[in-house]
């Protein structure tokens, strides 16, 4: 239907402040293709001209505007209209884009589909889901307050927890609805990262093949089939939420934009203090490709509409640093809190048991095997035990890192991404690399799930810009990030599958790894849950044999002797667990209750009265 002059019913569908411009109409046979946009409105007012009665008379100089888009005698578009609507489409709308990313959608879902059949596994699920009381019971108000003041599993995480409690909430103990939400994080966070660095570079194909990396690397799959890692997802997801935050904030400084960026900062850093490390990368990012250097230039757009997010340069780092000292300060706020709630559930490794020089000697040496996994992800297995490092391992390592820093630094130069890159990897993977050890892990590749986005970033543009002058360099770049993804897919794949169960995933660690004391252990917690308990003290046997330090077997092979009946076997294995723990609570009540069953009352009220002095409740 046409507008006639003085016609409001239209506009008021719409708001009445829409700025509505003419189309200037193109004559293609006897058709007459009209745009598809709105009428001009002038002073309230929309004039409207007949288009037919346009055509009868050509010589009067009109505006002709049509509010529909079809052929108004056929209702089948005119061939030059749909090559045109199509065209607008792929260049000024995103539709690329789109397109892009619906094919990492679909990747990403073909990768890790299957571990919505898959199990909770026995190491740490059960702290975090299957054992939880709070957690379990879903979304309550207790709850909300327990997450918010407990500090459990040796970190204060409280969205992490809010997110278990909704997964229970919605799914209840089904394994498969808890990995779907980590798969769903993922997904989320790899069409950020791809829409992030392609609105801010103007490089469509570095930026999908970057977040197409992120999203199929097997380094990767520990931080989504392990519903435990939740919070490496969680947190990551709003990682790049802060980044978009700040990168509209740069383009349009507020103090409304601002407050954006430190309250998805909060929300990350209560997800998983990782991201105290952020404020550092956003100073990257203020070098490149946000340019707010001077003397370094913003890349230009190559996408028609989508202009690099940059706001005006600075001529020293000063007013950039200034900027995030909010951020900081939240940073060294989250790193105390952490600190303290490891040091206090024991989880902190003290310098006595293992020397600064030994951390940074494996330091130095995990910072290059990841590199190395980067190009060559085999063996994978979820726990990597300590072991010496020799010293020549280290100096080599350290050598490595030297030169490569010095290239990549000096290249910055002319290639900024180079250097905010490696960067990027050094400062994200600096928090989990050691030097304050917590665990018995020599490295994890959960870890790499954000540092890695920095050597991605050097790898895509750094190919993209070498390959700059090859004859065929489309049809060689295409095939070769098509088998590099394809590789990356499978091998993704096969490794999702060793996370199905409990007894997958530590045989396929004792392949690969060899003596695991860590994958014997929990291989022996998976066997007491299905009630083989023969198995499971040959399994603690075998851990406590490859490292006799590790209290926990010694603690569990005692749990196992009182559920057969042997107490004085329980009692024997309670006393060795508390000799190289002596803090532990739980030991304590497990051999009190052992002394309970053989009838010593005396004895376990005595071991009753170290655990109130324990917990605080009593007198020593």
């Amino acid at each position: 239907m046409l507008f006639k002059e003085g016609d409001y019913s239209q506009t008021q569908k719409f708001g009445k402040h829409l700025d509505y411009i003419p189309f200037n109409p193109v004559e293609h046979g006897k058709e007459l293709v009209r745009s598809a946009r709105p009428p001009l409105a002038v002073k309230g007012k929309i004039k409207i001209k007949d288009p037919l009665a346009e055509t009868e008379n050509r010589k009067r100089k009109t505006v002709l505007v049509m509010p529909k888009t079809e052929n108004r005698k056929s209702k089948t578009v005119s061939p030059l209209r749909l090559h045109f609507t199509w065209s607008r489409f792929w260049r000024t709308t995103g539709g690329l884009q789109l397109l892009l990313c619906l094919l990492l959608a679909g990747a990403t879902l073909l990768a890790y589909i299957q571990v919505k059949d898959h199990d909770f596994i026995t190491f740490d699920d059960d702290m975090y889901v299957t054992a939880n009381p709070m957690v379990r019971a879903g979304l309550t108000w207790p709850g909300v307050k327990w997450a918010f003041t407990a500090v459990h599993s040796s970190n204060w995480h409280p969205v992490t927890w809010l997110s278990h409690m909704l997964d229970c909430q919605l799914y209840g103990m089904w394994p498969g609805g808890h990995h779907l939400t980590n798969v769903f994080f993922h997904l989320a966070n790899t069409i950020l990262l791809f829409l992030f660095f392609s609105r801010v570079t103007g490089a469509l194909w570095p930026s999908a093949m970057v977040a197409a990396l992120f999203a199929l690397h097997p380094l990767h799959v520990e931080s989504l089939a392990w519903v435990s890692e939740r919070k490496d997802v969680l947190s990551t997801f709003f990682w790049l939420v802060t980044m978009w935050a700040y990168g509209a904030y740069v383009a349009v400084p507020s103090l409304r934009r601002y407050l954006a960026v430190v309250l998805s900062f909060v929300l990350g850093l209560m997800a998983k203090p990782m991201l105290v490390t952020l404020p550092l990368v956003l100073l990257l990012l203020d070098y490149w490709p946000l340019g707010r250097i001077a003397e370094v230039a913003p890349p230009r757009g190559a996408i028609e509409g989508s202009p690099p997010l940059t706001g005006p340069p600075k001529k020293s780092y000063w007013p950039l640093i200034r900027e995030k000292i909010p951020l900081f300060a939240l940073a060294a706020l989250s790193c105390l809190i952490t600190v303290l709630a490891q040091r206090g559930s024991g989880s902190v490794m003290p310098l006595a048991i293992r020397p600064l020089d030994a951390r940074i000697a494996n330091a130095l040496v995990a910072y290059l095997k990841y590199v190395v996994k980067l190009l060559w992800p085999y063996p994978l297995a979820f726990f990597y035990p300590l072991a010496p490092i020799p010293w020549w391992q280290a100096v080599w390592a350290g050598l490595a890192l030297a030169l490569l820093s010095v290239f990549l630094l000096y290249g910055a130069r002319r290639h900024p991404y180079l250097g905010v890159g490696w960067l990027w990897y050094l400062i994200t993977l600096a928090p989990v690399i050691g030097l304050v050890q917590v665990g018995g892990q020599a490295m994890a590749d959960r870890y790499t799930y954000v540092p890695f986005i920095g050597l991605f970033i050097i790898a895509a543009w750094g190919i993209a810009e070498a390959t700059a002058g090859w004859r065929h360099r489309k049809t060689i770049l295409s095939l070769s990030a098509a088998a590099v993804l394809l590789t990356c897919l499978v091998s993704t794949w096969m490794q999702a599958g060793y996370w199905r169960n409990s007894e997958s995933l530590y045989f396929e660690a004792i392949r690969v790894t060899g003596d695991n004391y860590m994958a014997y252990h929990h291989l022996g917690m998976a066997y007491t849950d299905q009630g083989k308990l023969d198995q499971a003290i040959a399994a603690y046997k075998k851990s406590i044999a490859v490292d006799p330090s590790y209290s926990h077997a010694y603690n569990n092979l005692g749990v196992v002797y009182a559920r057969q009946g042997k107490f004085n076997e329980a009692v024997e294995q309670f006393k060795l667990a508390i000799r190289l723990y002596p803090t532990n609570v739980s030991f304590y009540r497990n051999l009190a209750l052992a002394y309970s069953q053989q009838g010593k009352k005396a004895e376990a009220e005595a071991v009753l009265e170290q655990v109130k002095w324990l917990t605080g409740k009593g007198k020593p």
